[in-house]
């Protein structure tokens, strides 16, 4: 019986994995439809994964050893909570794609999906054993409920985050709905927008999402310390429940001053999505992994060992899945250098992000926002903690590259256009001049999305504000009112 259930195994092997996933015996012989009868004359040492057994069978890549190694997609079939454990992990990032550069390669390392915080909301529970989170930017919902177990953050260059943040929305038609981000998924990476619909975006949001993006990096490294977008000032649960909803508010509405007052001292409270054991282990990030090192022909190894490293904190939940050490480099170079598995921000063709331009103006508050996060991270306070000491090192980086750009902007070595160069008061001035002067304009037909963007701040108001406004004052049940834009 024994030997019986050991040939099945291997003919099954063979259908998923080719001839070299059973390579294992001297000697043994196998039957093929292609191939009468291969006879296997040396041993061969082939990793394969405890899972790869006749109860249990999905495809993984795998470890052959000598550092190589064959890439191969994860399985989707999750088992039910019932029948298999997970330690489940969260990749946070601020919206720009590259959370998928990360959770690619969780998936390649160790035969599992990932699956979306918004697809958790709009599909259910599942036992799915990463989860890509844009929370608590608005472009996110905290979907998954109780099911994680640890937080990895994703951090990439300020500038370039702006830049995909917005090709995504574009990609999927600046979605409202769950369903029609859904429904245009397949369209992820696949070209450039035109300039005019970025400009459009970027004049409306930058100088905005500047503040969000560095409000976000503050929220997971402090644990789910609530802090006003704006003034990052610790701030009262009433108006981070306001913040939470920005369709339901204007920027006036939300401001600072006027919810809490400038001299009101406000008691430090946590999202209760923190504090209330939903992530087992606290929001808290166990690791920092930059995409852009992931990228990196020099550094980019050294990402993954430590992606992988983190999914072995727990060998029972998640580590024992985890290929061998030795095929760690190999996995990274089958997914970046030879751009097997999922396409991602570096699959999109056209105009590459330096051709996209920033006013001085953009590039002073993304500077501003960087001073400020490495002033703090870098203080006595966090200098102990490696995710702290690691955020100020790519924040560092970061800030150099954009210094460079405003020197040139200055000092006109880097030559803008006159949309570029003003600010977006100005723009829309002259803008509304070569209109009333009855000034030619360009007669190129393109998709107006110029009511997305003035919406932005109450899209879908009419349908959420009313049960919004009821939930002001609450510390739990956060509800979102952006709706999702997957690929972000």
């Amino acid at each position: 019986m024994f030997m019986g259930r050991r040939q099945i195994f291997k003919v099954i092997a063979l259908c998923c994995f080719g001839f070299a996933a059973v390579v294992l015996l001297v000697g043994d012989t196998v039957s093929s439809p292609l191939r009468r009868e291969t006879r296997l004359l040396k041993k061969t040492d082939i990793f394969l994964p405890q899972s790869l057994d006749t109860d249990s069978q999905r495809v993984l890549s795998l470890n052959l050893g000598n550092g190589n190694c064959k890439w191969q997609p994860p399985t989707y079939d999750v088992p039910a909570k019932t029948d298999t454990t997970f330690q489940k992990t969260v990749v946070a990032g601020f919206p720009s794609g590259d959370k998928r550069m990360i959770y690619i390669q969780m998936e390649a390392l160790t035969g599992w999906p990932a699956k979306d915080e918004w697809d958790f909301e709009f599909l259910g529970d599942s036992n799915h054993p990463f989860i890509k989170a844009n929370y608590p930017h608005h472009e996110g919902i905290w979907g998954w409920g109780s099911n994680a177990d640890q937080v990895v953050l994703m951090v990439r260059n300020i500038r370039r985050s702006m830049v995909e943040y917005h090709d995504i929305l574009w990609d999927i038609g600046y979605a409202k709905t769950w369903e029609e981000a859904t429904s245009n998924l397949d369209q992820l990476y696949s070209a450039r927008p035109p300039l005019n619909d970025f400009e459009e975006w970027r004049d409306l949001r930058v100088l905005d999402e500047a503040h969000w993006y560095g409000w976000f990096i503050d929220y997971w490294m402090e644990g789910g310390l609530m802090r006003d977008v704006f003034t990052h000032n610790i701030t009262t649960p009433e108006h981070w429940n306001m913040l939470m909803m920005p369709g339901a508010y204007t920027k006036e509405e939300l401001d600072y001053d006027l919810v809490v007052g400038p001299d009101t001292v406000v008691t430090p409270s946590y999202d209760p999505h923190c504090t209330s054991g939903e992530v087992t282990e606290g929001c808290k990030p166990k690791a920092v992994i930059s995409a852009e090192k992931l990228r990196d022909y020099t550094e980019g190894p050294a990402e993954t060992a430590a992606i992988a490293n983190v999914l072995l904190n727990d060998y029972d939940g998640m580590g024992q899945y985890v290929i061998a050490q030795e095929a760690w480099d190999c996995i990274w170079r089958e997914l970046i250098q030879n751009g097997k598995g999922l396409k991602t921000v570096y699959d999109r063709p056209g105009l590459a992000e330096t051709d996209y331009s920033f006013s001085a103006e953009m590039l002073e508050e993304m500077i501003h926002e960087l001073n400020r996060l490495i002033d703090k991270y870098g203080s006595d306070v966090w200098n102990d903690k490696p995710t702290a000491n690691r955020i100020v090192e790519l924040l560092v980086e970061h800030r150099a590259a954009i210094q460079i750009e405003l020197d040139e902007v200055n000092s006109g070595s880097r030559l803008l256009r006159d949309i570029d160069f003003l600010g977006p008061k100005e723009r829309e001035r002259r803008r509304i001049t070569k209109i009333e002067g009855k000034e030619s304009e360009s007669n190129q037909e393109k998709k107006d999305y110029s009511d997305y963007f003035r919406a932005l701040e109450e899209q879908i108001k009419e349908l959420r504000v009313k049960k919004m406004r009821g939930l002001a004052g609450k510390n739990s049940g956060h509800v979102k009112s952006v709706e999702p834009s997957e690929g972000l």
